[in-house]
């Protein structure tokens, strides 16, 4: 505590508070120093103890009035003059205070400093304040160590949700599309065309087959991350999703143009990037314009280490004025359509930032939307 003119304890000039200090002395064994501030006398005086604990050994400091106000953290001064002051000014019942002060050897120490006034004038103005200073050095590292591991944990808890949500949409997606060349063969009469159906039926069933063993892979992802990269050429890997997503595709009279360079290529979990892509162009198939077929365009961009990909279509938009901030959020839906569920573009988010990645979004609503991706290699 140092806000006002300070001087050493001492016995001889201050015979109230050596009293006090006496009664004190368990204290400074257990790194608690005490303080009193006289503000008849406008002078603060500090016990050995909360000399040691910030490790000065000068006897002349606390002479110059700024010796302790010098050492506070700059980030934590504002506060620290505050609290004292409201304590003074009868806003609060005790002062106390948690501050950063620079030790002897230029590290700082955490200090939990309290105090209460114990004496007024016959005018009712404060007298007296004696207080402690206590090093919580150790209980402030501890702290963020736990901090760190709540965090840990909570990452690791939002990594298993993500995976939870990923097998559940992509396996829904897969069967929602199985589900429709069914319906669609047993409707049909022609035995060409159900020949044709049938095929895509063995299509999705592979891509069914695969999709579930990436998925089974995708907890260790997090964890052990570099073993599960892989080197993606984005154009290749482009075509053998639109490929999967034929029958859908062509079923909305959709044009897709793959624009990546096909000497491009991303290091990546390729479950995630699959995901990703699909993802995006089911959205943009989905959410068409009623009035015209869906065009979409794929196209990349690289500068040095960092790539773009782009999805734009030509569909129904969104109001980001409106929806901007939650576009990305779980269960967050924007359009009337009753099977919106407001969970793939959430998972597109995770699975980016998940390897430092960026989405960012443009729209304008009757003319379309366009998703960047930005990666580094």
């Amino acid at each position: 505590m140092a806000f006002f003119n300070m001087g050493l304890l001492n016995g001889s000039k201050n015979p109230d508070f050596k009293e006090v200090y006496k009664s004190k002395l368990a204290l400074e064994f257990s790194s608690i120093g005490v303080w009193e501030y006289n503000a008849e006398e406008n002078q603060v005086y500090f016990s050995e103890g909360s000399m040691q604990i910030i490790g000065v050994t000068n006897p002349d400091f606390g002479k110059d009035p700024q010796d302790w106000n010098n050492r506070v953290h700059p980030d934590d001064k504002i506060k620290y003059f505050q609290d004292f002051q409201d304590h003074l000014n009868g806003h609060k019942t005790m002062y106390e205070n948690v501050h950063r002060v620079r030790c002897e050897n230029g590290k700082y120490k955490w200090i939990r400093d309290r105090g209460k006034i114990v004496e007024w004038t016959n005018n009712g103005k404060c007298k007296r304040v004696i207080g402690t200073h206590t090093d919580i050095t150790e209980l402030k590292n501890n702290e963020k160590k736990i901090n760190n591991a709540l965090s840990i944990a909570s990452k690791q808890n939002n990594r298993l949700k993500n995976f939870a949500h990923i097998v559940t949409h992509n396996l829904k997606q897969h069967t929602g599309n199985l589900e429709i060349l069914l319906d669609f063969y047993q409707e049909e009469t022609d035995e060409n065309e159900k020949n044709d159906i049938f095929n895509h039926m063995l299509t999705l069933s592979n891509s069914l087959s695969k999709t579930i063993s990436d998925l089974s892979n995708i907890v260790s992802v997090q964890t052990n991350k570099n073993k599960r990269i892989e080197k993606i050429y984005i154009a290749k890997e482009v075509d053998r999703i639109l490929n999967m997503l034929d029958f859908v595709i062509k079923k909305s009279n959709a044009t897709i143009n793959n624009n990546v360079n096909e000497k491009l290529y991303i290091k990546y979990n390729k479950s995630y990037f699959e995901s990703i892509v699909q993802n995006l162009l089911t959205n943009a198939l989905k959410y068409k314009h009623p009035d015209r077929d869906p065009i979409i365009n794929i196209d990349s961009r690289f500068d040095h280490k960092t790539i773009e990909l782009s999805v734009s279509d030509n569909g129904t938009g969104i109001d980001l004025d409106k929806f901007g901030k939650d576009i990305f959020g779980l269960y967050k839906t924007f359009h009337p359509n009753t099977d919106s569920e407001g969970v793939g573009l959430y998972l597109i988010k995770n699975q980016i930032e998940s390897f430092n990645g960026q989405i960012k979004v443009e729209s304008e609503l009757g003319k379309g939307t366009t998703f960047k991706i930005v990666a580094t290699n």
